[in-house]
């Protein structure tokens, strides 16, 4: 007994499925028996005799099986006690199905299924691997099966010659064959343009995923292999019913055991795992490859006196690799700095002083400085290839002016790792250097200070210091010597000489300036909408806001045509009274910017020159939200005033600030703070709007 199939719903359950939900199965030899329980869902209700009674209709699939690796047969017998109460009977239908739904005759025809009515069986033929079943994988003893399973679906209709009476039985029989053992291969090929051993595992049902794979360097999930460019991909058969995975592997770890030969070999292990059960299971590969005339990498270099110029051509492999510059990654952002890329080789440009380098040693007037580069395996960190280039550059670290003064700059060099350089110092230990980093120390003295000893010879004076490290800042380093540091520096001057100074006249940029007085008018105005087009009129006040409205306050300069001047807010704010100085008070602007406390903070709006303004610098406008003035509640009435505090900037004035314009730090933590060196000196005017009723 395989199946049980409840009428008249013909719902087929597996035995398991049927006790699960409560009913009781038992057999003997000669009968089955089935105990319900009372309202289960697969009782119904028939009238029997003008009697209602709660039924369940049911019957048991049966029947015998063989296989071949081809075929599944299928044995239904074809007199079945005790559906037939005598052996005279006529069989009228005979239909074919799969899952329960029949199949017409072209449908089994293309299934290439067949069903035939013998003396003693209904036998039904079907293909293994045919449409309407599916592969299902298996793993015991981490080696890999297969079954294939079917539910084909028999119906059969007879009359019985002594009753009479027809009978329709269906029967749906799961089928699942015999695990077969599949064993897995591994197939390798050699793709020239990607320059990578391409693997293919196969072949696996569909519910087969592939997790992970173990190489040398570790364990990598499908994602972590494609982010290094193993690219794996799932290909699926031509017919849809298998698939096996593929992975490009770049050959990055060569050993070259003569010129234009290169072997690679690789061992690998597959983690995969079967879905829905969650079965793991692992497949191991080893494969060997050798690739005849390879031109493999090389790197190459020169200076000029202020950059390394090196250069790492491919050859004819593909740029599978990492570059170290000095001991850096060579990332994007470095790349960008110093890498000119070609069609097979890529040039680096790097200043002799970048943080790459390394110094070696220092003189009076060059500098040896040595860059080293390696090329990595990705995977494996191994280094390929590496180059060190080391090149003396002529420069001037000491200069003399005519003023006395002396400049210098100490560079800390290989020989000295522990060095800081901000803590060096002149013959006098009181002169530090005027600015320091990492790598060097820059030192601006007089002749006549610092500990600076003066010589003559013969017509020169000679002026000499030394920059050094201070005994008590020495370091022991581990050869037990003191990473020591001294630099000496001079200058050689003419006792008499004579200098030429030329000179240009060069016209004066600002023509003087000459003052006058007038007067110069301010007026604040309330928008009806943010396009600043119409204006509330004095007949209109008190104007009426809604909290949900924002208020569109305009200020403007009037009675000048300076298009230089501009128009400063410098504080705007709002009481519930006209007098200016009235408590309490809502900050709007202060010092030229949104007041920050404000969670409703006030809006400034740009102004663009249109036929009423000709002078975009002699407006300003902003925007308030009417909810700002509601923190307060009890303070709070059904009208306010708005006051501002406005300044008028004259840049050309040679005796005011450089005005900056509005809110020129809004980004800068200092808030608020107009660039205005004397704003004392600057014409400061008041203005106040009108009453403003909140609704």
């Amino acid at each position: 007994m395989s199946k049980v199939v409840f009428s008249p719903s013909n719902k087929a359950l597996r035995v398991d499925e049927v006790q699960r939900k409560g009913y009781a199965i038992a057999n003997t030899p000669t009968r089955l028996v089935l105990r319900s329980p009372h309202g289960k869902e697969e009782t119904y209700l028939q009238n029997v005799s003008s009697v209602d009674m709660t039924l369940v209709s049911l019957f048991f699939i049966a029947g015998s099986v063989t296989f071949t690796p081809e075929l599944i047969t299928w044995y239904l017998p074809r007199h079945i006690d005790p559906l037939f109460s005598s052996d005279a009977f006529t069989m009228l239908e005979l239909y074919m199905g799969i899952d329960g739904k029949r199949l017409d005759k072209q449908e089994m025809a293309a299934r290439k299924y067949s069903v035939s009515l013998m003396e003693v069986h209904v036998i039904v033929k079907i293909p293994v691997g045919a449409v309407g079943g599916y592969y299902k994988s298996h793993v015991q003893d981490n080696q890999y099966f297969s079954t294939y399973a079917i539910e084909p679906m028999l119906e059969l209709l007879w009359i019985e010659e002594d009753s009479h009476e027809d009978t329709r039985y269906k029967v749906l029989f799961p089928i699942t064959t015999p695990p077969v053992a599949r064993p897995l291969t591994t197939d390798s090929t050699y793709a020239v343009p990607e320059q990578a051993l391409v693997f293919k595992l196969g072949t696996f049902n569909l519910d087969v995923e592939l997790v992970n794979v173990t190489l040398s360097t570790g364990v990598l999930t499908v994602a972590e292999c494609n982010a290094r460019g193993f690219n794996v991909q799932e290909e699926m058969s031509e017919d849809n019913l298998s698939k096996s995975f593929s992975m490009a592997v770049p050959f990055m770890d060569p050993n070259r055991p003569e010129q234009g030969v290169t072997s690679f070999t690789l061992h690998l292990i597959y983690g995969l795992v079967v879905l829905p059960e969650n079965m793991a299971f692992s497949h191991s590969a080893s494969v060997n490859a050798i690739l005849m005339n390879v031109v493999p990498h090389s790197i190459s270099g020169v200076c000029d006196q202020e950059n390394f110029y090196i250069t790492v051509n491919y050859g004819n492999q593909a740029p599978l690799f990492e570059v170290m510059v000095g001991g850096w990654l060579l990332t994007a952002e470095l790349a960008e700095q110093y890498v000119t890329e070609g069609e097979s080789r890529i040039t680096l440009t790097v200043p002799f002083s970048a943080p790459q380098t390394v110094f070696e040693s220092i003189h009076a007037s060059a500098v040896r400085s040595r860059l080293s580069v390696a090329l990595l395996n990705p995977f494996t960190n191994v280094t390929m290839k590496d180059f060190t280039l080391g090149c003396t550059f002529h420069k001037r670290l000491t200069e003399c002016f005519s003023n006395g003064t002396m400049t210098a700059l100490a560079v800390k060099v290989e020989s000295t790792p522990s060095l800081n350089p901000g803590q060096l110092t002149l013959t006098d230990r009181s002169c530090g250097p005027d600015y320091s980093d990492d790598r060097f120390a820059y030192f601006s003295f007089n002749v006549n200070s610092c500990g600076t000893t003066r010589k003559f010879i013969d017509d020169l004076i000679l002026y000499e210091n030394e920059i050094s490290l201070p005994d008590k800042l020495k370091v022991k380093t581990a050869s037990g010597l003191d990473d020591d540091y001294h630099l000496t520096v001079s200058c050689y001057y003419m006792i008499n000489n004579t200098q030429s100074l030329a000179y240009h006249r060069k016209p004066c940029n600002n023509e003087p300036s000459a003052k006058t007085e007038s007067q110069l008018l301010v007026v604040m105005r309330i928008a009806t909408d943010a396009s600043y087009k119409t204006f509330h009129q004095v007949e209109e006040y008190p104007v009426v806001r809604y909290l949900r409205q924002p208020l569109h306050i305009e200020v403007e300069l009037t009675r000048s045509t300076d298009p230089e001047v501009e128009l400063v807010l410098d504080h705007c704010w709002a009481t519930l009274d006209k007098d200016r100085n009235s408590k309490p008070r809502w900050n709007l602007i202060i010092k030229g910017c949104e007041y920050p406390e404000d969670p409703y903070r006030v809006v400034f709006n740009t102004v663009v020159a249109d036929s009423r303004v000709l002078y975009p610098s002699h407006f300003k406008r902003f925007e308030v939200h009417i909810a700002a003035f509601t923190g307060d509640v009890d303070e709070l009435t059904d009208k306010i005033f708005v006051h501002c505090d406005v300044f008028i900037c004259d840049p050309s004035s040679p005796v005011k600030g450089q005005c900056s314009g509005q809110c020129v730090n809004q980004n800068n933590s200092k808030r608020g703070q107009r660039q205005v060196k004397s704003t004392a000196e600057e014409p400061r005017l008041y203005i106040s709007s009108g009453v403003i009723f909140l609704a």
